[in-house]
């Protein structure tokens, strides 16, 4: 990968602190891990890109996983100094999987936050026919209501504000949107159709469902098979909120972060 090809990667904390591989879920950007890292782990290093398709880095296909994982190793490569824990939320929780199966000497614990895996393709067709033909806002008060009436309900206003700042842009129409590329985000929910990947058995894994989310983002056929893979390396916990457990219950996981960092 040349140089105008490579990530758009935030970094926080010290730079000899534990690393971190924070990755985002559809339609986010690795800005979004900036209060988790300076407020509930100042002592970790964040290596956090836009996923390619997101934010700041390139919008050019193929959006695969097996692309994302070569753009992620590149990251690897410039970023880490050895093995990493790698912490994912949604779409961010399968690539995750993903690239722990592809390059197990890179990962030294997973995090999984409310990972989607494997989802029903009726369903993801649905999904991604909306984006497609609702990738737009009049303005920022029918994104920001958007928001909070799906995933955002419990987190804190002061870091939607910083979602809207970082992440929104006007369009030539006048019109708002999150600042991602449209197809690859369609694409991207028929990535989320594939059969699941399961991590080596030696690979420490926090598995965090999201309660209030109904239904879930992961089958009990995945669970049982992480469950049956990983054995005493597993820990499955339930956090009480919606899908955007990260944002909405940092503290939580921090500690959970902390359990394999």
């Amino acid at each position: 990968m040349n140089a105008a090809e490579s990530l758009r990667t935030h970094l926080f904390g010290p730079a000899d602190g534990p690393q971190i591989l924070a990755l985002h879920g559809l339609t986010g950007h690795g800005r979004r891990w900036r209060h988790l890292a300076e407020n509930h782990l100042p002592h970790a290093r964040f290596l956090a890109p836009d996923l390619r398709g997101h934010g700041r880095s390139p919008w050019t296909p193929p959006w695969t996983f097996e692309r994302h994982v070569d753009d992620l190793l590149h990251v690897l490569d410039t970023h880490a100094s050895g093995p990493v824990t790698v912490v994912g939320h949604s779409f961010g929780g399968a690539l995750a999987l993903h690239l722990a199966a592809v390059a197990p000497e890179r990962v030294r614990a997973l995090v999984l936050l409310d990972p989607a895996i494997a989802l029903p393709p009726e369903r993801m067709l649905d999904v991604a026919d909306s984006t497609a033909r609702y990738p737009d806002y009049t303005d920022e008060a029918e994104a920001r209501a958007e928001k909070v009436n799906a995933d955002w309900a419990e987190v804190d206003p002061e870091l939607l504000d910083a979602e809207v700042e970082e992440h929104l842009v006007t369009l030539d129409s006048g019109r708002v949107a999150w600042r991602v590329c449209v197809p690859a985000t369609v694409t991207s929910w028929s990535e989320l159709a594939r059969d699941y990947v399961l991590p080596p058995a030696h690979v420490r894994t926090v598995f965090a469902r999201a309660g209030k989310v109904q239904p879930g983002y992961t089958s009990p056929e995945f669970r049982a098979a992480l469950a049956d893979r990983l054995g005493s390396n597993l820990m499955m916990v339930e956090v009480d909120c919606d899908h955007m457990i990260e944002q909405a219950r940092p503290a939580e996981t921090a500690d959970l972060i902390s359990r394999v960092l």
